[in-house]
C-alpha cells in the first residue's frame, strides 16, 4: 500500500483496480475518451473535492465525489450498460482500491442511473455510478516529534491547527 499524499491518487488507484477487474474494457479519464463516436469503457471522473471531518489520527480529510461512467457502444444488447453499472457498484461497495485503510474510507452513497441526453431523453447505453469517498492526507497529529503528549481544548485556542497553541499534558 502506498502512503497517500494527494487526492489524484484515488482516481489512479480506482483506474488500476478497474483495469484488473475489466481487462477487456477501456478504462481512463477524460483524456482517454476523445469524443470520437461509439466507445465501450469506463470513464473515471472526480466531480467534487471538499473538506471532511479530520481522521481520528488528526489527518486532514478530503471528501471526494467520484463518478464512473459505464458506456457501451450503440447496438449493444438492451441494458448492457445497466449490467456493467451494477458490476461497478458491487466492486465499489467495499473497496479502498488498494489504498491504506487509515487514509481511505469505504465509498458511501453509491448510486447508479442512466445518463440524460438533451432534453428529457435517457441514454440507456451510458450509466453513471456515483459515490463519495473520504481521503485523509498529511501527517498524523498523533506523531508528536518532541515525544511529549500535547493537547488543546477548542474553546481555549483560536486555531486548533496551530501546534504552538497546544500545551503538554499534566501528569
Amino acid at each position: 500500500m502506498t502512503f497517500l499524499e494527494k487526492p489524484s491518487q484515488l482516481p489512479m488507484a480506482i483506474g488500476d483496480a478497474l483495469k484488473r477487474a475489466f481487462p477487456h474494457l477501456r478504462v481512463g479519464n477524460h483524456l482517454d475518451f476523445p469524443d470520437t463516436g461509439d466507445i465501450t469503457g469506463i470513464l473515471i471522473s472526480v466531480e467534487r473535492n471538499g473538506p471532511g471531518v479530520r481522521s481520528l489520527a488528526g489527518r486532514k480529510a478530503h471528501a471526494l465525489s467520484v463518478s464512473l461512467k459505464a458506456m457501451v457502444a450503440s447496438g449493444a444488447a438492451p441494458f448492457d450498460a445497466c449490467d456493467l453499472a451494477s458490476q461497478l457498484m458491487d466492486l465499489a461497495l467495499d473497496n479502498r482500491w488498494g489504498l491504506p485503510p487509515d487514509q481511505c474510507d469505504l465509498p458511501t452513497a453509491i448510486v447508479a442511473a442512466p445518463s440524460v441526453l438533451t432534453g428529457a431523453q435517457t441514454d440507456y447505453d451510458t450509466w453513471t455510478v456515483s459515490f463519495s469517498q473520504n481521503l485523509y492526507l498529511g501527517p498524523s497529529l498523533l506523531e508528536d516529534p518532541t515525544g511529549k503528549p500535547l493537547f488543546a481544548r477548542t474553546w481555549e485556542v483560536s486555531n486548533i491547527d496551530d501546534p504552538d497553541q497546544y500545551r503538554p499534558l499534566q501528569e
